[in-house]
């Protein structure tokens, strides 16, 4: 119970900076283009890699900080920062075939997910 509660805190943590963080971007660059969103996942995956680089490299298994930081605030900030260290650790490990079959599926599926839930939701209340 103590690990669910680390990652929850770290995740509303997470999530409130994103927030901020997209409001501010946007009220400079304006809402032509999601330059928050883009700079957040930037952000948030230059992150994940100096935190798995830190455990890895340093060969400290602190879970509950290793869950705070990276499930919990990272989480909440983007969940784009674990899917680039999933795309990493595929190649890293000498699978780009599934790496990319990873990233493009990855992409592909998710925006059919979110086509498919608006059509779904269009059908039942439009």
């Amino acid at each position: 119970m103590q690990a669910s509660l680390i990652v929850f805190i770290g995740a509303g943590l997470g999530g409130l900076a994103r927030h901020f963080l997209n409001l501010w971007i946007t009220a400079l660059a304006g809402v032509g283009f999601p330059y928050g969103i883009l700079a957040i996942n930037v952000i948030g995956s230059t992150a994940m890699g100096l935190v798995a680089g830190w455990f890895a490299f340093r060969g400290d298994g602190a879970g509950d900080v290793r869950l705070f930081l990276a499930t919990g605030i990272l989480g909440g900030f983007t969940t784009f920062s674990a899917f680039s260290l999933d795309a990493a650790l595929l190649i890293e490990r000498g699978e780009t075939l599934a790496a990319g079959a990873y990233v493009a599926a990855s992409v592909v599926l998710s925006i059919l997910g979110l086509f498919l839930g608006l059509w779904a939701m269009r059908a039942v209340l439009g």
